[in-house]
């Protein structure tokens, strides 16, 4: 990933009301949901939605499926992943083993967070 993606990744995510479909799409994984489900989910105006779907679209934050007259739409995992990656890249200037105990204390899962040592462990 690059910086102009993550820069774009993050503006989109900056409202609310975008990060609340984000988050809500991650749940649903492949399954995803139709533009309805998710106005109704988040009790929204399909008009407003429809603005935030187009936004969280145009970042490539989520992927969109024509099924006859509705669109589905579904979080870009691969994406968040990317995003994930990037920020962690050079933790602790490449020597992760120094942040042990703080990634101790966060609630994402080691499977996400990048190798501890040259051997690939991971926490």
């Amino acid at each position: 990933m690059d910086k102009l993606t993550a820069t774009s990744v993050f503006e989109s995510l900056a409202s609310g009301v975008r990060l609340d479909v984000f988050r809500l799409l991650v749940k649903q994984g492949l399954d995803g949901m139709v533009a309805g489900e998710i106005a109704s989910t988040l009790e929204l105006p399909p008009t407003n939605l429809s603005f935030h779907l187009k936004a969280l679209t145009q970042a490539r934050l989520l992927r969109v499926e024509q099924e006859g007259r509705y669109q589905r739409y579904r979080a870009n995992i691969p994406l968040m992943l990317d995003l994930i990656a990037y920020l962690t890249e050079e933790c602790c200037a490449g020597n992760p083993q120094q942040c042990m105990d703080l990634r101790a204390e966060s609630c994402c899962s080691s499977d996400l967070l990048p190798p501890i040592s040259d051997n690939s462990t991971k926490l």
